[in-house]
């Protein structure tokens, strides 16, 4: 009985194909990185280097169905009959086609005989037959389709791909499926994307993306429009000598001008410990086609800002259409190790209410991917400073307070620091970290406040005549926060700091505060608005945007609950608020009180019981350290997060 003939995933021409690559991509990999689980392999092409992690989760996408198709039947876990694959093969090997079908009536005598077209137009159709008629499962499909894709691919009439055909060449060779050489155990996590990447990377994570983009102008849909074809069997009008269909829907950026910005994208919106890329040193050594599209400068500008990088390289022979003197050609990779998480930095304002002890619950609680975060009721930013995502809008009621934040955030940390120094100076406040505690004829125990009293009395009448709104202005107030009691913030009805002189100043521990806060400000996409929240726009949001909500809790009697502050009315909007924003699909997260002391948010619970659909998360905080007293403290607190969307993955 003869031996089986098999094929396996490199037996086929592709450009860029990176088969022969893999030592070296693999051994930049088990060197460089650890702990990948999950391989993310998003510019697959054929799947040679995905095939290279068949021991891990896999994650494979490519615009092209033709590509998809084949990476369906390589890597998807779904079960299947070998013996059906099999003997179909068989039965379209012994076939012997003499009716015309779509194939041979397009593209008959140009890239196959007539009499292999017609063959392929049979065995296309009768797969898709198969499958409606369920006789094979989507698998079953897939392999079958490969497996004609490549056997077209042996034989077609090309010089490697379908931009052109050999005009007047004899068609010695003729069509013959092999059996795919089967691969066993895959994962079940395996998923594999027909989609544009930059829009997939949004909805993905791995512990390794690598990423293989077309280099130059040469657009992969023109170089491979006939197996895309057949692949997806859509039987469309062609036109031209190279009998090519519309492509305009797979046509990509990364092969005109937009190649940077839209690499760019991409690298900004990965989620992963480590980037590996793939872009060859073409960018001025062949003709304008073959050039590369993004600059080795750009190349390392934009993945320095994901992390640390490597460059390792690898001599190879450049793919030529006709004759080439190209020498010292390379294969780079890129290796980005990403930097991780964001460290959790406290807000440099000890605002009432603030959640930073709580950000260790809080954000796994978040969801995992966000572009647009919207902190509703910002405070002093604490929450929404520490979330990972592309932008966070800050938002807060109290024009003074974002006043401040921005002036944080928009002026250099040595201007700032120079100015406080002045303002301090100026108004005779104590500076331990300078002179220390002997100086001022106190201890740390007794504090500063007999000493500041007259000063922190002069600053905050200064501050509260002052209507110049400019940075000075806001800076006063900065240390006015600093220099009161509890370093908190609180206005009276006129607008007006009313707060009495605290025990500390600007000490060294609180100088650190203000530089992480400065430099996470200035270093990330943060916008500030002042609007009451009702006012705030939705449209901008999308499904991927998140909005948290830290109101006025409406039970507590913390400062901003004063002169009536936060009711029942303003509560019962924030609620149809959260209700308007569940209808957009937009996700979002609530943290309030249900019970505190012996009181009850009846409204809360009411508007809970309404929507089932609605997660409840109880959080384990206590308010001994606030800065007002109540009665029955033996009587407990309930402070919980309440979210729109699911969290098993989470929890």
């Amino acid at each position: 009985m003869p031996k089986e003939k098999t094929f396996s995933i490199n037996n086929r021409r592709y450009l860029g194909n990176k088969y022969k690559l893999l030592p070296f991509i693999k051994t930049i990999v088990e060197n460089e990185c650890g702990n990948v689980k999950t391989v993310a392999d998003i510019f697959a092409g054929t799947g040679s280097v995905a095939s290279a992690f068949l021991d891990k989760d896999l994650i494979v996408n490519d615009i092209l169905y033709s590509n998809h198709i084949c990476h369906v039947a390589w890597f998807s876990p779904q079960k299947f009959s070998k013996k059906k694959v099999r003997d179909f093969i068989q039965k379209y090997n012994k076939l012997s086609v003499s009716t015309d079908n779509y194939m041979s009536h397009n593209f008959g005598n140009t890239f196959f005989s007539i009499e292999d077209c017609r063959k392929i137009g049979f065995i296309r159709e009768d797969i898709e037959i198969q499958f409606r008629e369920r006789r094979i499962n989507e698998k079953e499909r897939a392999l079958l389709i490969t497996s004609l894709l490549y056997a077209m691919d042996k034989i077609a009439n090309t010089c490697g791909h379908y931009d052109a055909y050999r005009k007047g060449n004899l068609y010695e060779k003729h069509l013959e499926m092999l059996v795919p050489a089967f691969t066993r155990n895959l994962s079940k996590q395996n998923a594999c994307y027909n989609t544009d990447t930059n829009e997939l990377i949004k909805r993905i994570e791995a512990d390794l993306v690598y990423i293989d983009p077309p280099y130059n102008s040469r657009q992969y849909c023109d170089a491979y429009h006939v197996l895309e074809n057949v692949a997806r069997w859509e039987k469309p009008k062609v036109s031209g000598v190279a009998r090519k269909m519309n492509r305009s829907n797979l046509k990509s950026d990364y092969c005109t001008k937009k190649a940077t910005a839209a690499f760019e994208k991409l690298i900004e919106g990965i989620h992963a410990k480590y980037i590996l890329l793939s872009y060859n040193n073409m960018a001025e050594k062949g003709n304008d086609r073959s050039n590369a599209k993004i600059s080795d400068n750009d190349i390392l500008r934009i993945l320095s800002k994901k992390g640390e990088v490597k460059v390792f390289s690898e001599e190879y022979k450049a793919f030529c259409a006709g004759k080439s003197d190209i020498s010292d050609n390379e294969e780079r990779l890129f290796l980005c190790i990403c930097h991780p998480s964001k460290e959790l930095i406290p807000s440099a304002l000890n605002y009432t209410g603030g959640k930073f002890k709580l950000l260790s619950q809080l954000l796994p609680l978040f969801p995992q991917k966000i572009d647009v975060a919207l902190d509703l009721f910002c405070g002093g930013c604490n929450v929404g400073i520490n979330i990972n995502c592309k932008k966070v809008i800050f938002n807060d009621k109290c024009e003074l307070l974002v006043g401040l934040l921005k002036t944080l955030g928009e002026n250099s940390i040595d201007v700032v620091f120079e100015q406080i120094f002045k303002i301090i100076d100026c108004h005779n406040l104590s500076l331990v970290s300078k002179y220390g505690y002997d100086f001022y004829a106190c201890n740390s125990q007794q504090g500063l406040a007999k000493y500041n009293r007259s000063g922190f009395n002069d600053l905050k009448k200064s501050f509260n005549n002052n209507k110049k709104r400019d940075a000075y202005f806001f800076l006063q107030l900065f240390v006015l926060i600093v220099y009161a009691f509890n370093n908190q913030v609180r206005f009276n009805a006129k607008g007006e700091f009313n707060l009495p002189v605290g025990k500390r100043d600007f000490n060294k521990k609180m100088q650190m505060k203000l530089k992480s806060f400065m430099e996470r400000l200035q270093s990330g996409n943060y916008e500030f608005r002042s609007v009451d929240f009702s006012s705030v726009p939705l449209d901008e949001l999308t499904e991927d945007s998140f909005v948290y909500a830290d109101p006025p809790y409406l039970i507590t009697c913390a400062s901003y609950n004063e002169q009536d502050g936060w009711n029942e009315t303003q509560e019962k909007k924030l609620l149809e608020l959260l209700d308007k924003i569940h209808q957009k699909d937009i996700k979002f997260a609530l943290s309030n009180v249900l019970e505190h002391k012996g009181l009850r948010n009846t409204i809360l619970e009411k508007w809970l019981r309404r929507h089932s659909e609605y997660s409840v998360i109880d959080l384990n905080k206590d308010y001994s350290n606030s800065n007002y007293h109540t009665k029955n403290k033996d009587k407990k607190t309930r402070e919980v997060l309440v979210v729109n969307y699911k969290l098993q993955e989470k929890l």
